[in-house]
């Protein structure tokens, strides 16, 4: 009785799998037509993504992409959040794509390009003329017997061109010459560059977040209001450090419009101590610990006012809905200790400007701050007008790594740029032979060989010339 060896069931277990994979599943993922399909569709959903508002409210597809008309006749909100076209770069099936394409490409570098390297690494001597016969480019050159040193000039003149050379050292009479093999590099350099960055675009896609917040000036915050997430941003969000909004102001025209509004701000560490500051403004943002703090909008947050002679009053102010009309700023101020009696305050900027109107919405006066005014029999002073930054708050930790790909992407095209060139000779019964072939620039590697060939032509007439005594 014989125990059955183990050994061979694993094997033959594995064997069919694998050769699945390698001869229907492989041969389909390394098809260059997949790689190009992937692309366009990537393309497609990228440029859709950049077309529709990304990470809006509910409330703003509703009233953008109604179901009666649907846009197109079909793209309606319900179906835009159905497929997640309200948010592309981080649905499971566009990072799917990402994914499935730099395997394409992995793929591809590993079956085709690094053996194509590995090829043009290896190399070997034509010993035979006819061998040169089959070669895109080929020369035979008739030489004396005299002139052995025929084969050693064109070593050198494919040494001035910069062309690595192979002799044979035992019968010195077989020489392989090639340069540009960087070219052959450039392919993998790219391959390598465009799965880097969709790596990046990945990792940016799963731990990077966005965030927006409307901070009065003097006020310090925390992120909070996180708008995107990937499902492992929480590592992201400033836990241990807050950020404080100094001052926030505005640079007018003499027209009167926004020149720019800046925000000057401070990083503070657990204690509330400062580690970092800066004056940002619109594209000059403030980068701390991987976040980056965009200056985007503004507001008023606040009036600051005094009745008679009480304490200074810091009272909220309200956006308000002016219909398309412009922005404006309100807030109601009690005139009378039981509330009975009040005005209303209006700002349409941070200029120190404030309308005030009575009960009967009638205008009462025109102040600017720093002044007073009679109304309800008190005397009401502005003393400022409160402004506030707003900002857009940005983490992605993919962007280094995407930028890594695109420089990776840069240098292989810049690489593959360069022809391939090989040059073959065989010095064999008073003949030269040679052969020359390239992967790229034809036309100028054939004069580039007809030079040398003209070259090593004169050098054997001189040679055979004789010398005047």
């Amino acid at each position: 009785m014989t125990l059955d060896n183990p050994t061979p069931q694993k094997n033959s277990f594995w064997s069919a799998p694998v050769r699945i994979l390698r001869r229907e599943l492989l041969p389909l993922i390394t098809d260059l037509r997949l790689a190009i399909i992937l692309l366009l569709v990537i393309a497609a959903f990228s440029i859709t993504g950049t077309v529709i508002e990304q990470g809006q409210t509910l409330a703003f597809y509703q009233a953008n992409y109604p179901e009666h008309p649907a846009l197109f006749g079909f793209l309606s909100w319900k179906v835009l959040l159905m497929l997640g076209l309200n948010d592309v770069y981080r649905t499971w099936w566009f990072l799917a794509l990402l994914i499935l394409f730099g395997t394409s490409i992995t793929a591809c570098s590993f079956t085709r390009q690094l053996p194509a390297l590995k090829a043009a690494r290896r190399w070997k001597f034509y010993d035979q003329p006819r061998q040169y016969q089959k070669l895109a480019l080929s020369a035979e050159l008739d030489l004396e017997t005299r002139n052995l040193a025929s084969l050693p000039n064109l070593s050198q003149l494919l040494q001035q061109r910069r062309y690595k050379i192979f002799q044979d050292t035992e019968k010195n009479n077989l020489l392989y010459a090639r340069k540009g093999i960087v070219g052959r590099i450039g392919p993998i350099v790219v391959h390598i560059g465009i799965v880097v960055i969709l790596l990046g675009g990945i990792w940016g896609a799963m731990t990077g977040f966005l965030a927006q917040e409307m901070i009065p000036s003097g006020s310090t915050f925390k992120v909070n209001n996180i708008i995107e997430a990937g499902p492992l941003a929480q590592g992201q969000v400033p836990k241990d450090w807050s950020v404080r909004v100094n001052r926030f102001w505005i640079d007018y025209t003499p027209s009167g419009g926004i020149d720019q509004f800046y925000s000057d701000m401070s990083v503070l560490d657990s204690q509330g101590k400062e580690v970092d500051h800066k004056k940002i403004y619109v594209n000059e943002p403030l980068r701390h610990k991987g976040v980056t703090f965009y200056q985007t909008d503004w507001g008023i947050s606040a009036v600051r006012v005094r009745i008679n002679k009480s304490p200074i009053f810091q009272l909220p102010m309200a956006s308000l809905n002016t219909n398309g009309n412009g922005r404006l700023w309100g807030t109601w101020i009690p005139t009378k200790p039981d509330l009975s009696a009040g005005v209303s305050l209006l700002a349409k900027d941070l200029q120190g400007t404030v309308l005030i109107y009575d009960s009967a919405g009638k205008l009462v006066d025109t102040v600017r701050t720093g002044m007073s005014t009679e109304v309800n029999g008190v005397t009401l002073k502005i003393l400022d007008v409160i402004g506030s930054t707003g900002l857009q708050i940005k983490a992605d930790p993919g962007i280094p790594i995407v930028y890594t790909g695109f420089a990776l992407l840069m240098a292989g095209v810049v690489m593959s740029y360069f022809s391939h060139s090989q040059v073959w000779a065989l010095q064999k019964d008073g003949c030269l032979y040679i052969g020359a072939k390239t992967n790229r620039a034809q036309v100028a590697f054939e004069r580039e060989v007809l030079e040398i060939l003209d070259k090593l032509s004169l050098q054997q007439k001189d040679k055979e010339e004789p010398v005047a005594v």
